[in-house]
């Protein structure tokens, strides 16, 4: 624990969707861990979702709920990316946005020393500086993923962007990364983004809302590590100008305990009796839901455990229905669940050899944090971007696709399932996840990286008599 006297109070405000708050949360652990206090703002469904800190780190992060403003064409009760279709999340950034107001009081009255924000609320940073109050843009992205959005005049309508093919730019390297990358979107990643990227009903485009949020900070955060993208991070303090500071990977810290009685026995006792090393685990968070016809699981001939999302959302009316005969064709070798499941504990058993992934970071840590080889099938957002990294570093290996729209045949999925499992040539992809093991799942380095940061953030807050002044940074 750190002496009262340098302890810290800082704020927390992610954007609204469950892979943006759980690392805020993760982070927040690990500082609370510190003896500094936390005040973590978010809609008050979400807090209600959100687990629970372990009782020794409870009485220091303190959750804030702001209500959302009701907002024309938002449902009722929706207040995370996941209660809503795609088309609809950009009234959600609206609701998001009219939060200025209560996000402001909430600063002037409980009188922080930092706060840090996502890529959502890029109007943070001027309130903060306006209050004396010192601020970071936290990113949950990895250094490529940010990297490739540029620098901010990219944002702010260079000319350099202006359709999707601009996304998509492998061979050739963005102007200002100074090194040949794969870094990109393949084209059907970015047609489903662009007007998302580029603006949305939200009145802002993601990309303005990053660069903008992080021109009005007094530093950068990301979740990122020198051990993984040295080169991107060199690119990114050079395309700021101001202080970038990764903060590790964000390994989750505490073992999940929800349906420990119910659901973890029989998987354990299924994963049990299986080979060490011969399963595929197939998950694809809470947001995507590919069907059995696009995975062609079946056709590989190896045990899978797969976690299958059949609606995503109560508004949801496409369900995934499986074929005729499937579940009762892979008993005995195979394991179809429909609810919840413990991911941690399943990437963990030694039975589990491969990771069926849509590449949203959050699982890409879990997944290497053991050593797990992945097998990447992206849907959204900054998934091919992932993907790409993962790619390059050999750790990753990507389903081919129809570049236009995506589509795949059942039997590539097959054979890059089986490729990396049991073909000698591309033993490289599980001998790279199991590199990444250390580099992912180590305390220590992930506390080094923190504690980085709080030393910063003790070495450069304001004293509280500048900051009831209002004396600006």
């Amino acid at each position: 624990m750190a002496d009262t006297h340098d302890n810290l109070h800082i704020v927390m405000l992610p954007w609204l969707a469950f892979g943006h708050m759980m690392p805020y949360m993760e982070l927040a652990k690990w500082i609370a861990g510190k003896g500094h206090r936390i005040s973590f703002l978010a809609a008050p469904r979400n807090i209600d979702r959100l687990p629970k800190p372990p009782p020794d780190l409870a009485p220091l992060i303190s959750f804030v709920r702001l209500p959302l403003p009701a907002v024309e064409h938002l449902p009722e009760g929706a207040e995370a990316t996941s209660d809503l279709p795609y088309d609809k999340v950009p009234y959600l950034k609206k609701a998001y946005d009219m939060l200025q107001d209560p996000v402001a009081q909430f600063l002037e009255s409980s009188d922080p020393d930092w706060i840090m924000y996502d890529f959502a609320p890029y109007w943070v940073g001027e309130i903060a500086s306006r209050l004396g109050i010192r601020s970071v843009s936290f990113a949950i992205l990895n250094a490529a993923s940010l990297g490739f959005l540029g620098p901010m005049w990219v944002s702010k309508g260079g000319d350099y962007r202006k359709t999707p093919e601009d996304f998509t730019i492998f061979p050739t390297s963005p102007k200002w990364v100074p090194f040949p990358t794969k870094v990109a979107f393949r084209h059907f990643e970015i047609k489903k983004i662009f007007d998302a990227i580029m603006g949305d009903a939200s009145g802002i485009s993601d990309t303005y809302r990053f660069r903008a949020g992080q021109e009005s900070c007094d530093i950068i955060a990301l979740r990122s590590s020198y051990e993984l993208e040295p080169e991107w991070l060199s690119v990114l303090k050079d395309m700021q100008g101001k202080p970038v500071f990764p903060i590790g990977q964000l390994p989750p810290s505490d073992p999940e305990t929800r349906g420990e009685t119910d659901s973890w026995q029989s998987i354990k006792e299924s994963l049990d009796a299986r080979k060490k090393g011969t399963v595929v685990y197939v998950a694809f968070g809470s947001e995507a839901k590919p069907s059995q016809t696009e995975l062609g699981l079946e056709l590989s001939v190896l045990p899978f455990f797969w976690a299958l999302k059949t609606q995503v959302r109560a508004a949801d009316t496409e369900l995934v229905v499986l074929p005729d005969g499937f579940e009762e064709r892979v008993k005995g070798h195979s394991m179809v669940c429909k609810s919840w499941v413990p991911q941690l504990k399943i990437l963990a058993h030694d039975s589990v050899a491969e990771f069926l992934t849509h590449a949203e970071w959050s699982s890409v840590v879990e997944a290497l944090s053991f050593g797990r080889a992945l097998i990447l099938f992206t849907f959204l957002a900054d998934q091919g971007l992932n993907a790409k990294l993962l790619e390059e570093r050999q750790i990753g290996y990507p389903i081919p696709r129809n570049e236009s729209d995506g589509s795949v045949m059942r039997h590539s999925v097959a054979e890059s399932l089986r490729l990396v499992m049991v073909e000698e040539e591309e033993r490289l992809y599980r001998e790279k996840a199991k590199e990444m093991r250390p580099i992912f799942g180590d305390k220590g380095i992930q506390e080094r990286y923190v504690n980085n940061l709080l030393n910063y953030f003790q070495e450069h807050r304001l004293v509280k008599h500048q900051k009831t002044a209002g004396i600006s940074k």
